[in-house]
């Protein structure tokens, strides 16, 4: 089968690293669905994509709506009966220290977060499995790998994709199917637009508001000027798609990559102090 043939999945790709990942999967010969729950942010990728004749199509798919997913999942079954790659990328960030975060709002970010990309996996994968062949990308962050004091509920749904996409991993190989974990470190996108500040996290009286602000500042910077463009994690996505034997993780970006080091390399009390120097000394 020809590449040209081969059908990829991206959520989340109004913009950011979705956007960014879904024109470069065309730009490699798969014929791309970029999917987005409002189909009106589309023009500019569209747009991007009718410059060089890409094979990429709009659709709409609400990653947290059952019927939304199906209906796409069908969609695109249809117009090709395959679907070679998905990526997970749809998320975004609660901002609050645990006391200030209500379970209500844990569970709205888990919604998104996690049980969104579970959803998305299962729809995919009874085609994979037929296919023997298929790769899953899921987006995870540096998060992922490290407590981030302030963002607890955003920071426990990266663990959450990594037990997951491992457990999901061995599952899958016995059917051929990649599972790959990529993680960005501080990217510019505008996920700084979308965070959400949990209601107590707003109060002036909370008991953690010097954390709250500090959180905010660090997190605003991070998306901004501080942060790697996307094109840097959609890199280590194309890899990761083009391998036929892909690592299990893909660190994106040099935070990430420092932070794993530091992982991999450093007792818990030194990590712990590693973070603390890293993200909240300065």
């Amino acid at each position: 089968m020809s590449q040209l043939e081969k059908v990829a999945i991206v959520t989340g790709s109004s913009s950011g690293i979705g956007y960014t990942t879904a024109l470069d999967l065309a730009k490699n010969g798969f014929k791309t669905y970029a999917t987005m729950r409002d189909t009106n942010k589309s023009n500019d990728i569209l747009a991007e994509a009718a410059k060089d004749n890409l094979s990429l199509k709009v659709i709409q798919l609400d990653v947290n709506d059952d019927l939304s997913v199906q209906q796409a999942i069908q969609i695109i079954l249809k117009e090709n009966e395959r679907i070679d790659v998905l990526v997970n990328n749809a998320g975004f960030a609660t901002l609050g220290a645990v006391e200030d975060t209500s379970v209500d709002e844990a569970k709205e970010q888990f919604e998104t977060n996690f049980f969104s990309l579970y959803r998305m996996v299962q729809s995919v994968l009874p085609t994979m499995r037929k296919q023997r062949s298929g790769t899953i990308i899921n987006i995870s962050s540096t998060v992922g790998l490290v407590g981030f004091p302030g963002a607890s509920a955003y920071t426990s749904t990266k663990f959450a994709v990594e037990g997951f996409s491992e457990s999901l991993k061995a599952e899958l190989e016995p059917f051929g199917i990649n599972v790959v974990i990529v993680e960005p470190g501080p990217t510019r996108t505008n996920v700084g637009n979308s965070y959400k500040y949990t209601k107590k996290a707003q109060l002036p009286n909370s008991a953690f508001a010097e954390l709250n602000t500090k959180t905010k500042e660090l997190m605003t910077f991070m998306v901004t000027d501080g942060g790697d463009p996307p094109e840097v994690v959609s890199k280590e996505i194309i890899e990761a798609v083009l391998s036929k034997n892909p690592n299990t993780r893909y660190p994106a970006g040099a935070a990430t990559k420092m932070v794993f080091e530091a992982r991999r390399s450093k007792n818990d009390s030194d990590f712990e102090q590693f973070v603390k120097e890293q993200f909240f000394s300065k």
